[in-house]
């Protein structure tokens, strides 16, 4: 692996934090997330029209830019620094992957093009709280996450004019708002028990959604009640087996963006501190001159560089398949992979490291830590709502309710590398 960035990389990540820093400062933060949708659409517009931000990771012919997915976990880095609400992990890092992996041909023509081009907004609606666990982060990813044919879940019932889905998904990031839903549901009764994915039509007739209060007020969530709602299922019906492994390698990318994400909040969590701790004074001298505060800051700052690390890495694993989910030519094989590493192979099952939970656990620790660092030395005013420095912290927690907890990620990924065991034996 070559750490260092590529000059089209350097090139996204200076163009996103540019326009980050005029259309997503803090006051355009809070307006946004006081939108029925939860996020400006003219910054989302911006994003998919100046950076080809939507599509990055989509190839050339769906309309995409045609860049590794690391690229895109690599701007999620920008993007945490500002804390921009927008559709971006919903649509193009938890939905479009799964469409382009298991859509048919002409689902893909129709759909890609629309979410690279910014004008369709995606979400993957799975029963609360089972995101983590669909995703093979914290768990093997198979058995009755769906509903199992139980009340709580998602069920698809087959009927002459095609399928039908009834049943409640809760905490769906975007699910009030996006134009399309990528639904999993369970079907098939006892003998044949299995979850398929469906899409279902933002408009379509008995799918009620409402906005939910979360505790990260920038992961905009939402429930989704699906009565007797019309869907077309996701690619064929003879590929159910492929949904666990498409959902884990979904995962594994999306935790390798969050943790992108959380490292670029916490750097500026961490950033934000330090300025206002060369303002602050007490005592006749700046607080950020006493070496007890200086020893904590230097904590934190190791904790981050640790982080960042370990999230580039998972950044880089992901783009290490032969395949990526149909994207010929980006990553595997040998020679640099034209997104500032070499092309590597090995793996898990012909795959690139599965890597991404481990970099979510250590990222989201450090975010945390940050983020209580800054609230507590920043006083009195670190606690207030005026104040973005609770919007880190609560990035923080809401992402490891999403996707974790962080105990969990390590647990499971320790589980699959049969750590214990190798242990066991040793001993």
């Amino acid at each position: 692996m070559d750490p260092n960035f590529t000059a089209e990389q350097g090139e996204i990540r200076r163009t996103l934090r540019e326009l980050l820093h005029k259309r997503s400062g803090p006051h355009d933060l809070r307006a946004a997330l006081d939108t029925p949708d939860g996020h400006d659409p003219a910054l989302w517009t911006a994003l998919a029209e100046q950076l080809g931000l939507p599509g990055l990771a989509l190839p050339e012919p769906y309309g995409g830019v045609g860049c590794p997915r690391t690229d895109l976990a690599l701007a999620a880095e920008e993007t945490g620094r500002a804390l921009a609400p927008s559709p971006l992990l919903a649509t193009s890092v938890l939905a479009a992957p799964l469409i382009l992996a298991l859509g048919a041909d002409a689902q893909r023509a129709g759909l890609l093009p629309r979410i690279s081009g910014g004008t369709l907004t995606a979400a993957l609606a799975v029963p609360a709280p089972a995101l983590a666990t669909a995703l093979g982060l914290t768990g093997p990813g198979g058995g009755d996450w769906s509903g199992g044919g139980r009340a709580g879940g998602v069920q698809a019932r087959r009927t002459e004019d095609g399928w039908r889905l009834y049943g409640e998904a809760a905490q769906v990031l975007d699910g009030h708002s996006a134009g399309l839903l990528v639904v999993a549901a369970h079907t098939g009764g006892f003998a044949r028990s299995r979850t398929l994915l469906f899409l279902v039509a933002g408009d379509a007739s008995g799918l009620v959604r409402t906005r939910q209060t979360a505790l990260d007020p920038t992961r905009p969530q939402g429930r989704v009640q699906l009565r007797d709602v019309q869907a077309e299922l996701l690619g064929e019906e003879e590929a159910a087996a492929d949904v666990p492994a498409a959902l884990a390698r979904a995962g594994d990318f999306a935790a390798a963006f969050v943790a992108c994400e959380a490292v670029g909040a916490a750097d500026r969590a961490l950033e934000r501190t330090v300025e206002y701790l060369k303002q602050r004074e007490q005592f006749g001298r700046a607080i950020g001159s006493f070496q007890a505060v200086q020893h904590r800051l230097a904590d934190v700052y190791v904790q981050v560089q640790a982080a960042r690390s370990a999230a580039y890495y998972a950044a880089w694993a992901t783009g290490q398949d032969g395949r990526q989910d149909g994207q010929d030519g980006q990553g595997g094989g040998g020679g640099q992979d034209g997104h500032g590493a070499q092309g590597g192979g090995g793996g898990q099952d012909g795959h690139g490291e599965r890597v991404g939970g481990l970099a979510l656990a250590q990222a989201l620790d450090a975010l945390r830590r940050a983020a209580a660092e800054g609230i507590q030395l920043h006083g009195g005013i670190g606690f207030t709502w005026e104040h973005e420095a609770h919007l880190y912290f609560k990035r923080a927690a809401g992402d490891e309710l999403l996707f974790g907890p962080v105990h969990r990620l390590r647990a499971h990924a320790a589980g699959q590398a049969r750590l214990f065991e190798r242990a066991e034996v040793s001993v």
